[in-house]
């Protein structure tokens, strides 16, 4: 189960949209910002559900 999420990119304060496959349980990855390119870390919080509880972008090496 793909959702579309908006985060704001720590490094340059773009919102930016990034797919998260719900179905993978709660993650963390890296993900560059589309706009400054800056690798971003994605936190993702999966509801009992399956669906997108909750994400946080934070810089990579915070």
């Amino acid at each position: 189960m793909l959702e579309e999420a908006a985060v704001t990119c720590p490094y340059c304060g773009e919102t930016i949209t990034v797919l998260v496959d719900c179905s993978a349980g709660p993650q963390r990855y890296v993900e560059d910002c589309f706009v400054c390119c800056q690798p971003i870390e994605l936190i993702v919080d999966v509801d009992s559900e399956g669906g997108l509880a909750g994400i946080d972008a934070r810089p990579e090496n915070d």
